[in-house]
C-alpha cells in the first residue's frame, strides 16, 4: 500500500477520518488549525511516517503521530491503525468536562412550562 511515497496532509487527515471532507481538511490547514513542529502547515505539505501533528477540529485538539500512510478513506476501525493518538491528558479531561456540562436546549420532561391539561386545570381553579 505504500508504493506511493508522497501524500498530502489534507488527504491524509481526510483518509484517517479526522475531517469529513478533504476540502474541510484543506481549509483547516489554510486557516492554521494544523501544525507541524508548532508551525502552521499548508494543505500540500507531504506527510511521512513518524511525523507528529497538532490538529484542531470542532470536537477536540488532536495530537497524532503518523504510523503509516493511508491514501484512501477506509472505515474507522481500519483508519485508527494508521496513526497514534498522543493527545495530552489535560485535553481529554477538558473534553470530558465539556461533554458533561453540554446542554441540548431541550427542557426536561414535566419541568418548566405547564402542559395544556395543566393550564386548563389552572384556569378552572382560577375561575372558582
Amino acid at each position: 500500500m505504500e508504493a506511493k511515497e508522497k501524500l498530502r496532509i489534507d488527504k491524509y487527515l481526510w483518509s484517517i477520518r479526522l475531517f469529513k471532507t478533504r476540502s474541510q481538511a484543506a481549509a483547516a490547514c489554510e486557516s492554521g488549525k494544523v501544525k507541524y513542529n508548532g508551525d502552521s502547515c499548508k494543505a500540500s505539505k507531504l506527510v511521512s511516517a513518524g511525523d507528529e501533528y497538532e490538529v484542531k477540529t470542532e470536537a477536540k485538539r488532536w495530537r497524532i503521530k503518523v504510523t503509516s500512510l493511508l491514501h484512501n478513506r477506509v472505515q474507522y476501525s481500519e483508519a485508527v491503525k494508521y496513526y497514534i493518538d498522543i493527545t495530552p491528558a489535560e485535553e481529554l479531561e477538558r473534553i470530558r468536562y465539556l461533554a458533561s456540562s453540554f446542554h441540548t436546549g431541550k427542557r426536561l420532561s414535566k419541568v418548566g412550562r405547564p402542559t395544556k391539561k395543566e393550564r386548563r386545570d389552572l384556569d378552572d381553579f382560577m375561575e372558582d
